[in-house]
């Protein structure tokens, strides 16, 4: 995007030279001067109508002593455009009441002009009724004017159809405020029915908003721009906000900003911030300062959160408390958290009790979560939850997780299902899971797993050289989870791969749910290498499983060195299986302790 002195330089757009100019003003002059010395002469002579437009042309040109003495005596002779632009010289000169009789005098003579400027004077003097009659007969004349001010007057008192046939009469007639406000009150009315589930289109009010734009109607523009950029139409949302930001619109720029920032151009979008901000925008003034803290610049990104806060944008005082807690500024960020909470802002609030809670005011926290719960706070409610259950208030806790469920909270979601399935409501368990899994929460995956997996009928042994089974939804909400690191999933994965005979995917599932720490999947890895021959990897991976707590393996390895004849190494494994458990592993254990003892002894 270069500026226009950029284009003209590359010789796209013609330039008249300063002679030209100056021929084409010097040739204009001379034509009106010629023209008014034609209208004197026919004025002189007695014409009715030169003496109108004379009047007129010298109105317009401020001489308002020498205009007056035409219009009245046009006046005088029954011309209505005199008498109306009389009453305009009148009311300039302040003489409101003379200038609302000669305004009449041209209203019933059929002046539309007159009729809408008489419906003005009343309106001003607070005479409504009378108002409304005389802007009435100047729009049912088909004046825009008059039509766009009758518009006003109704939509004031409350008369919306009214207002917006008029409305739309004005707007049909190319005026661009009509055209615009008809835009507006479309807009608002099909996002109000679509709030209400009829979902009305908005093509009207696009089509309004394009044709005030292409006027010149700044804000048409920033809303025409709004519309295309919703639907995806990037290209030309972003040459409306251009045409609004050139005409001084600042919320256009702002937009334009984060368009451009979307797109890779964080420099172009600066630029357009700092002209939004510059002109009071407290949204580009914070999209500044939130540049310059992702580059470390904190001094100038805290001067531009405290330009937004002054531009009455609590986004501001909010972004400076999250500047101060990143920096450890602890005081500092709870200062700037109450100033936005106490204007209202729900993300202040929620971060406000995190910080209180964080320094053991639990009694301080609870409320500005509830405010914050209350104003919408999706995260806020959730907190509440995690608060309540924290003090085993299940009921209470419960009711806040689902308040933040149905808002699509993952780990809300999660939690209602988790309760659902204590109290044995399975079928509503699984509705929450499966919100939950859906929003990328491996445990919910996993939870919805078991609960599929436990109502499937037992799977027929696999035999060698059958066709593999296909996957269940079960086993496909296991690897979902698995791939999203759930140990317990990975282990289940590859139970699953293992009684299909996949022994490699199996032992793929196990190694993976080992490395990251699952004493099941070790021990069942070592399980699948001493089938495979390979005891000695199968010995280290049974080991690992015993070391973190799995009684079973250290059976499997009292067992194996036993065998080996390292009855000392066999023992020391049986003490630890005996003290893990479970009981059948205890007993079993216990048993061969008490051999290799007796063994030792002989």
């Amino acid at each position: 995007m270069g500026d226009m002195a950029n284009l003209f330089g590359t010789g796209r757009f013609a330039q008249p030279s300063g002679q030209e100019e100056a021929g084409d003003e010097a040739q204009e002059a001379a034509d009106e001067v010629a023209e008014e010395v034609r209208r004197r002469l026919a004025a002189d002579a007695g014409d009715v109508e030169a003496m109108s437009v004379l009047g007129a042309m010298l109105l317009r040109r401020g001489d308002f002593d020498g205009a007056e003495s035409h219009l009245r005596a046009a006046t005088a002779a029954g011309d209505r455009a005199a008498a109306n632009n009389l009453g305009v010289l009148l009311h300039q000169r302040g003489y409101a009441d003379e200038a609302a009789g000669w305004w009449r005098i041209a209203a019933v003579a059929g002046s539309a002009a007159a009729a809408h400027a008489l419906g003005r004077h009343f309106r001003e003097r607070g005479d409504e009724p009378a108002a409304e009659y005389w802007l009435c007969q100047s729009a049912e004349q088909g004046h825009v004017l008059g039509a766009y001010a009758l518009a006003d007057l109704l939509e004031h008192r409350g008369d919306a159809v009214g207002a917006e046939r008029w409305m739309r009469a004005a707007a049909e007639r190319g005026h661009r405020e009509a055209a615009y406000r008809l835009a507006r009150t479309l807009d608002r009315r099909a996002g109000s029915r679509a709030d209400d589930g009829e979902g009305v289109p908005r093509e009207e009010a696009e089509q309004w908003y394009r044709q005030a734009a292409a006027r010149g109607h700044r804000r048409a523009a920033l809303h025409l721009g709004a519309i295309l950029e919703k639907r995806g139409e990037l290209k030309e949302a972003g040459r409306w906000y251009l045409t609004s930001a050139k005409d001084g619109e600042a919320r256009a720029a702002c937009a334009l900003g984060f368009l451009l920032r979307d797109a890779g151009d964080t420099e172009s979008a600066a630029v357009w911030w700092l002209r939004a901000a510059q002109d009071g925008d407290g949204n580009a003034a914070n999209a500044l300062g939130a540049l310059h803290a992702e580059r470390g610049e904190t001094q100038t990104a805290e001067r531009w959160y405290r330009a937004a806060m002054d531009a009455g944008d609590d986004n501001g005082a909010y972004n400076l408390g999250l500047l101060c807690a990143e920096q450890g500024r602890t005081a500092q960020a709870e200062q700037w958290y109450r100033r936005a909470a106490y204007a209202g802002h729900r993300e202040a609030s929620n971060a406000l009790a995190i910080l209180l809670l964080r320094s053991g005011d639990e009694t301080g926290a609870e409320p500005w979560f509830s405010k914050a719960a209350e104003a919408g706070s999706v995260d806020a409610a959730f907190n509440l939850g995690i608060l309540h259950a924290g003090r085993h208030e299940d009921r209470a806790a419960l009711r806040w997780y689902e308040q933040a469920a149905a808002a699509g909270h993952t780990e809300a979601a999660l939690q209602v299902g988790m309760a659902r399935l204590r109290d044995g409501d399975e079928r509503e368990a699984e509705r929450f899971l499966r919100c939950a899994a859906g929003g990328g929460s491996a445990e919910a995956a996993y939870r919805l797993a078991t609960v599929l997996d436990a109502r499937r009928p037992p799977a027929p042994a696999h035999e060698l050289g059958e066709p593999a089974q296909e996957k269940s939804e079960c086993e496909e909400w296991y690897e979902r989870a698995a791939s999203q690191g759930h140990r317990r999933a990975q282990v289940r994965v590859g139970m699953l791969a293992a009684a299909r005979g996949d022994v490699v995917e199996a032992a793929r599932w196990y190694r993976e749910a080992a490395e990251a720490g699952s004493r099941n999947g070790a021990f069942n890895l070592g399980l699948l290498l001493a089938r495979e021959g390979s005891e000695p990897e199968a010995v280290v991976w049974w080991r690992r499983a015993a070391d973190a707590g799995h009684g079973r393996a250290a059976l499997r390895l009292a067992l194996v060195y036993a065998r080996r004849g390292e009855l000392a190494e066999g023992q020391r494994w049986a003490d630890r299986a005996v003290s893990l458990g479970p009981r059948e592993v205890a007993e079993r254990a216990a048993r061969l302790r008490d051999a290799l003892r007796q063994e030792l002894s002989a």
